[in-house]
């Protein structure tokens, strides 16, 4: 049995690993913390979670926890992750991963030297619609990649308290939803970018409101990557991938269990069809569940979740956007 607490009492937990756990025989939630210790036991019996901690660090502490869920902003990420891992406990880490590069390699350092699992909870990637997505190009579906536009765009209000539009917490348009577009661009195109120009809309309160950047990958493909989070901002969960022989479209890669579509063009043939699946945080806890238990090796974390973080700083160097001092 595994054992699970939460950091935080985040929106995004039920979604994320509550739900999931409670449709499984294998894992169950044991405690949350919360910075309020009143928000945290609100949100436990909300949630039907037998107890709470008095502190972050308290939960991480308890010998009854197996596997630590990191849900805070993206400033608790390190020191708390960090903090976990020592103590033994195998980590879920929210995107984005850290602040920056050099947190995120404190990280997986630390992942490393204890031998606990890290990953990164990006958890599209885990479902069957992105697993189909890589067979095409496998396969050679398209030809070698040539070209990719990746967005992902929503809007979110600057309302009191929202952490994505405080700079110091980790907002921002980029590091909440263009982490996932560089994820796609850099996942199909199976290496590393260069970014060759970038721009961004910065708002009052100092976070990127749109973000646009070019990239060149290893090997000569290129990149155009978009995310906006401005007020009136339609939902865009979109990856186009252009090959010497053909083009790919994938719709809504983010939650495809709330429907997506795959097209294939090449030449004068054309085929759509979706993928079938769970919701994508189950295929996540699923997939964290058989890393803790050594039958899969982890898809996301380590590397993979170093070099993000470093494609966000130089995507931000390269817009002239000031980041928080660490």
């Amino acid at each position: 049995m595994i054992r699970i607490g939460i950091l935080g009492a985040a929106r995004i937990a039920p979604d994320a690993i509550i739900r999931p756990a409670q449709k499984r025989d294998d894992c169950r939630i044991v405690c949350v913390a919360a910075r309020d210790p009143e928000r945290a036991r609100s949100f436990a019996d909300t949630h039907a979670i037998p107890e709470t901690a008095v502190s972050y660090e308290a939960l991480i502490a308890r010998p009854d926890i197996d596997l630590i869920y990191n849900a805070l902003p993206p400033n608790r990420h390190a020191d708390l992750t960090i903090a976990a891992l020592e103590a033994g406990k195998a980590v879920l880490c929210e995107k984005p991963f850290a602040m920056d590069a050099h947190e995120a390699r404190a990280m997986t350092d630390a992942a490393a030297r204890t031998g606990r699992p890290l990953l990164e909870a990006f958890h599209y990637r885990f479902h069957p619609m992105f697993e189909e997505i890589l067979r095409q190009l496998r396969s050679g579906a398209i030809g070698r990649v040539c070209a990719i536009k990746a967005e992902f765009s929503v809007a979110i209000k600057d309302t009191p308290g929202e952490l994505r539009h405080d700079p110091a917490l980790g907002g921002g348009a980029l590091m909440d939803l263009g982490c996932y577009a560089l994820h796609w661009a850099r996942t199909v195109a199976g290496s590393e970018a260069t970014v060759t120009a970038a721009t961004s809309r910065v708002g009052r309160r100092g976070v990127d409101l749109e973000t646009s950047a070019d990239l060149t990958f290893e090997g000569g493909a290129t990149a155009k990557i978009h995310t906006s989070m401005l007020a009136g901002q339609r939902f865009k969960a979109l990856l186009a991938i252009q090959g010497t022989d053909g083009l790919l479209l994938a719709s809504n890669p983010l939650h495809p269990s709330f429907g997506n579509s795959i097209a294939l063009r090449r030449g004068k043939s054309f085929n759509r069809y979706s993928v079938s699946g769970d919701k994508t945080y189950d295929y996540q806890l699923a997939h964290m569940i058989d890393v803790m238990w050594g039958k899969v090796s982890p898809l996301t974390g380590g590397a993979d979740a170093v070099a993000n973080m470093a494609l966000i700083d130089a995507v931000y160097a390269a817009a002239g956007v000031a980041r928080p001092e660490r």
